[in-house]
């Protein structure tokens, strides 16, 4: 399947673009994925309790955002995050640790899946109410603006989380100040179980024009494209040009957590995504076509990441649970 002709693709910024490693943006995506799929799996042996929203599918929006980054740069997201720990060089050990809600995990196993950050890495968290990071994300860039630290806020949120008054709130504050942040909607065509075209008029893109908030559609499949419009959209945030809009036109492949079976979608939809706009298996064939690496390259870097995985899941079960007195930690700050 084409891309769609509406989409407003970035093609002319990739000439322009600092080339990205397609190498490492590849293993990037698999790692993500095949976390994924074992988090999906503990969950189902019933070592992951709670709620536990998966990224499959959805794996070129954030390696292509977070890997035009640079390291005075923070991030904040919604529920559907661990991508994005991954990203932000988390160790996946701590980060399947702290689903299973284990003491070696981010949080010390008492914020599982939707709730871990990591002050060290710039993560400032996944968050259980939808919206509520965007004006978070939004208080970050004015931290950076405050520090003068040249850093800028990467917030993402998905589709649904653009009906929400507070993002409007945020976009109006952040536009006023000029703040460096760049705000990424992963719109994945559901809004939990509500399609798109049920729940948002409009293009999501241009959500920000009343506030003068430049908004740009992307094919988030296309991890070359989504690296170029991530690199425009930080250097327009970080010159004192103010916050940026992406639209991610992307797809997840389960339901919207791993207790919903998604019978909503039909069949043929999620297949035709699959079969033929899934950003691994489409970058694989361009590696291979354009011969970046070779079969057993990709063979080799598919064993190193089942390594790295296999180890997460086998610390996450071996390190402890949380002493009860836990229960009384990290509830108040020194102020």
């Amino acid at each position: 399947m084409k891309s769609s002709a509406r989409l407003k693709t970035v093609e002319s910024q990739i000439s322009t673009a600092p080339a990205l490693d397609l190498v490492r943006a590849w293993r990037e995506m698999l790692l993500i994925r095949r976390f994924e799929e074992k988090a999906a799996q503990l969950y189902g042996m019933g070592l992951i309790g709670g709620f536990c929203h998966l990224y499959i599918g959805e794996e070129a929006v954030t390696t292509g955002v977070l890997s035009a980054m640079r390291p005075e740069d923070s991030c904040i997201t919604s529920y559907r995050d661990h991508g994005q720990m991954l990203m932000m060089g988390m160790d996946p050990k701590g980060v399947m640790a702290e689903l299973t809600g284990r003491i070696g995990g981010y949080s010390k196993g008492k914020g599982g899946s939707m709730h871990m950050f990591s002050v060290e890495k710039h993560f400032y968290g996944g968050h259980g109410i939808v919206g509520a990071q965007v004006p978070i994300g939004t208080g970050l860039a004015f931290a950076h603006r405050y520090k003068k630290d040249g850093g800028v806020c990467v917030t993402f949120m998905g589709d649904g989380a653009t009906n929400q008054g507070q993002v409007y709130e945020s976009f109006n504050m952040a536009a006023l100040w000029k703040l460096p942040i760049v705000y990424v909607i992963e719109n994945n065509q559901y809004a939990m179980g509500t399609s798109r075209k049920r729940h948002a008029a409009g293009d999501q893109s241009q959500r920000g024009e009343a506030y003068g908030i430049h908004g740009h559609k992307v094919d988030g499949q296309n991890v070359s494209q989504v690296h170029a419009a991530a690199l425009e959209a930080l250097e327009h945030a970080r010159s004192g040009k103010g916050p940026v809009l992406l639209e991610m036109d992307t797809y997840r492949y389960r339901g919207h957590g791993m207790s919903d079976p998604a019978k909503y979608r039909p069949k043929e939809e999620v297949e035709d995504w699959k079969d033929n706009r899934d950003p691994i298996d489409t970058l694989r064939a361009r590696l291979l076509k354009d011969k970046l690496a070779s079969e057993d390259d990709l063979k080799s870097i598919e064993k190193e990441i089942k390594k790295i995985v296999t180890d997460a899941a086998a610390y996450a079960q071996e390190s402890p649970e949380p002493d009860p007195s836990e229960l009384w930690t990290d509830v108040l700050a020194d102020a």
